[in-house]
C-alpha cells in the first residue's frame, strides 16, 4: 500500500511538472514561479513526450498496415521457400515405420534450428483446420508456426514457431527479438531525446528573450529590446517587437513631447483672454469693449488653430491620417494652389521657375494633404522672406522636387534637420509676432513621409533658405 501511494505521488508531481497550469485551481498560473532551468526542463520533456509518443504511434499503426497489406504476399512466399522442407521431412517420415515416427521427429529436431513436431489434425487450432485442405501448407501468423498435412493420414507436421523464444537465444530472460527491439527503441529514445535537447535549448533561450522583453514593455521599461537570436524562425517575431517597442516608445515620447509644448503655448492666449475678460468689464465706452471683444475673438481663433494643428500632428504621428493620392497634372496644380496662397504673402512676391517641368507632367499625390505641405513652406517663406519668394518643381531621376525659395534670413546649418522637429523655432519672437507655434514643419515632414519622401532645407539662391519637397513619381499607391 506504502508502495502505491509513494508511486501514485511521483506520478502526480510528474504530472504537475509537465502540465503545472491544468486542474481545478484556475489560479494555479499566478502561483507557479518556476525558474528558467524548469521551465526548459517541461518545455523539453513535453516536446519528446508528445514527438516520441506520435513517432511510435504512427510507426505502429504503419507497422500494422503494411503487414496487412502484405501478409498474404508473406504467405505465399513463406510457403513456396518452406515446400521443399516438408517434402524432404515427409519423405523421411514415409521411409520408416509409421510407430517410428517419433523417433525420427526427434533426431530432425536436432538438426533444425526450429521445432518439428507430429500433431493429431483433431487437436490443431480452429483457425487451422478450418484452412488446412488437403496437402497444403497452412501459415500461421498468430503461433508463428506453419502446417503441412500428410497424405492418407490423420497426423499433420507442424513447424514452428521460428522467432528464438527459448534456449540460449534468451537475452536477460526476455526473448531475442523482444529485447532486440526494446534496445532499438532505448537507443533511438537516448538519440532523439539528445537531438531535441540541443534544438530545443536554443529556441527556447530565443523564447526566454521574447518573454522577458514582452514583460518588460509591460512593465513600462520601454528601453527593452530583444537581442538577437539564434534561431531564425523568431527573426521576424523579434524584429516586429522591436520595431513595435520603437514605435510605442517614439509616440510616448511624442505625446510627452506634444502635451508639454501644448501647455506652453496655451499659456500665452489664455492670459491675454484672461487680461481682456478683465479689462472688459472694467471698459466705460463702447469702442474700448468693441476692441477688447475683437482682441478676445483673435485669441480664440488662435487657440483654435493652434489645436487643430496640434491634433492634425498627433494623427500624422500616429499615421491614422488616411491617404487618397490620385494622378493630377503638376504644373495646373501649382498654379491652382499659387492662386490660394497670394493673399497670404503680405504684400511679397511670388515667382515661379518651371523651366524642368513638361507642361502635361502627372505625378500621384493627396492633393489636401499635399496642398497642406506647400502652404506650410509659402507661409513659412512669406514670414522670414525681404521682399521676394519663388516656387520651382521639376522631375529628376523619377523623384518629383519642389523648391520654395526666399530671401530671408536663412537657416543655419546646425538647425537644418531640427526645424522639423515639433514646436521647434528659430527665432520665438519673431514666430510668436506671426502667429507660428513650430508645427508646420514638421507636419509637412510628415506628410513627406507618407509620400514615401522627405522634406529637406538648405540655402537659397536668393540668399534666404529653400525648403524642397521630394517624392516618387509614382510612389503612394492607391
Amino acid at each position: 500500500m506504502i508502495g502505491a501511494e509513494s508511486s501514485a505521488a511521483a506520478i502526480r508531481q510528474a504530472y504537475q511538472f509537465l502540465f503545472p497550469f491544468r486542474g481545478r485551481n484556475k489560479n494555479r498560473r499566478a502561483r507557479c514561479d518556476y525558474t528558467q532551468h524548469d521551465r526548459l526542463l517541461r518545455i523539453f520533456f513535453r516536446f519528446y513526450l508528445v514527438l516520441l509518443g506520435g513517432f511510435a504511434l504512427i510507426t505502429c499503426l504503419a507497422h500494422l498496415l503494411v503487414a496487412s497489406v502484405v501478409q498474404d504476399i508473406d504467405n505465399r512466399y513463406a510457403q513456396r521457400f518452406m515446400r521443399g522442407t516438408f517434402v524432404l521431412i515427409e519423405a523421411e517420415l514415409y521411409r520408416h515405420e509409421r510407430k517410428n515416427w517419433p523417433q525420427v521427429i526427434e533426431a530432425l529436431n536436432e538438426k533444425f534450428a526450429y521445432r518439428l513436431r507430429l500433431v493429431e489434425r483433431a487437436r490443431l487450432p480452429d483457425e487451422v483446420q478450418a484452412r488446412m485442405n488437403g496437402d497444403s501448407i497452412i501459415v500461421s501468423r498468430a503461433h508463428d508456426e506453419m502446417y503441412h498435412a500428410l497424405p492418407g493420414d490423420d497426423m499433420v507436421l507442424a513447424l514452428g514457431p521460428f522467432a528464438p523464444a527459448y534456449g540460449p537465444e534468451l537475452a536477460l530472460g526476455i526473448p531475442l527479438r523482444l529485447h532486440t527491439h526494446l534496445s532499438i527503441w532505448v537507443v533511438f529514445g537516448v538519440a532523439f531525446a539528445l537531438a531535441l535537447f540541443i534544438w530545443v535549448r536554443p529556441v527556447f533561450r530565443d523564447l526566454e528573450a521574447l518573454r522577458q522583453t514582452a514583460h518588460a514593455l509591460g512593465e513600462g521599461r520601454l528601453e527593452a529590446r530583444t537581442p538577437s537570436v539564434r534561431n531564425q524562425i523568431f527573426a521576424p517575431l523579434t524584429d516586429s517587437l522591436n520595431s513595435m517597442a520603437d514605435r510605442i516608445q517614439h509616440l510616448i515620447a511624442t505625446q510627452k513631447e506634444l502635451t508639454s509644448a501644448m501647455s506652453h503655448e496655451l499659456r500665452t492666449p489664455i492670459a491675454r483672454l484672461r487680461f481682456a475678460g478683465e479689462m472688459a468689464c472694467n471698459a466705460h465706452s463702447e469702442e474700448e469693449r468693441r476692441r477688447l471683444s475683437e482682441m478676445m475673438k483673435n485669441d480664440l481663433d488662435e487657440l483654435e488653430h493652434l489645436i487643430d494643428t496640434s491634433l492634425t500632428y498627433a494623427r500624422l504621428e500616429r499615421n491614422t491620417l488616411e491617404l487618397y493620392p490620385e494622378t493630377v497634372n503638376l504644373m495646373r496644380w501649382l498654379m491652382e494652389e499659387a492662386k490660394k496662397l497670394r493673399p497670404l504673402l503680405s504684400g511679397k512676391t511670388l515667382r515661379f521657375d518651371l523651366r524642368e517641368l513638361a507642361p502635361e507632367q502627372t505625378v500621384m499625390l493627396d492633393t489636401q494633404h499635399m496642398a497642406r505641405a506647400l502652404g506650410n513652406l509659402v507661409r513659412n517663406a512669406a514670414r522670414y522672406a525681404r521682399q521676394h519668394i519663388e516656387i520651382s518643381a521639376g522631375i529628376k531621376n523619377q523623384m518629383v522636387f519642389i523648391h520654395v525659395d526666399d530671401d530671408g534670413i536663412g537657416i543655419p546649418e546646425e538647425k537644418r534637420k531640427t526645424i522639423f522637429s515639433a514646436f521647434s523655432r528659430l527665432n520665438r519672437a519673431c514666430d510668436r509676432a506671426t502667429d507660428g507655434y513650430g508645427l508646420g514643419l514638421a507636419i509637412t515632414c510628415r506628410i513627406l513621409t507618407l509620400h514615401h519622401g522627405h522634406a529637406s532645407a538648405k540655402t537659397s539662391p536668393l540668399g534666404g533658405a529653400r525648403f524642397s519637397l521630394e517624392w516618387p513619381v509614382d510612389g503612394v499607391k492607391k
